[in-house]
């Protein structure tokens, strides 16, 4: 008999405020160091600037919309065709979105600098609800780039 080889993940627990996957998952790529706590802590301290920022809306409600308007439909990836090198334009699969979208958001929040990450969070997390912000602009030539290629999209695979 055979044994079958299965990767052993560990699962990911919803947060104690929110009861989400989706907020733990954030708050494991806020990290730093292996410092959940103080993670944990800027993003609930966010989610309270947030709720002073917008007070006729859900935190919560704030944050996933944020997460989905950054989230791209479409990127561009390398395909090497004889001796030439283009970028095809290709879908994201769902897994790959979130991951961007998380990915983009932070990047934007520590690309502010001199402002506590909390309120920076906060700032981007509004900014991305309302379409707005770095995060948003990281997508939107995103999907230009994929755009002004659109003549390759052919090659892909």
């Amino acid at each position: 008999m055979v044994k079958k080889f299965t990767a052993s993940r560990k699962q990911l627990k919803h947060d104690t405020r929110f009861n989400s996957l989706l907020v733990s998952k954030f708050i494991n790529c806020l990290m730093y160091d292996g410092k959940k706590s103080v993670a944990t802590g800027a993003f609930y301290r966010a989610m309270e600037l947030v709720k002073k920022q917008l007070p006729n809306e859900d935190p919560l409600n704030v944050f996933l919309s944020a997460v989905d308007n950054v989230k791209p439909a479409i990127e561009v990836r390398s395909k090497r065709v004889g001796g030439a090198t283009y970028q095809v334009p290709t879908p994201v699969n769902p897994r790959r979105q979130q991951a961007l979208s998380i990915r983009w958001i932070l990047e934007a929040v520590r690309g502010r600098k001199g402002r506590p990450v909390d309120k920076s969070l906060a700032e981007e997390l509004v900014a991305a609800f309302r379409r707005e912000g770095a995060a948003m602009n990281k997508r939107e030539n995103v999907h230009r780039m994929a755009d002004a290629n659109k003549a390759f999209s052919h090659f892909a695979w």
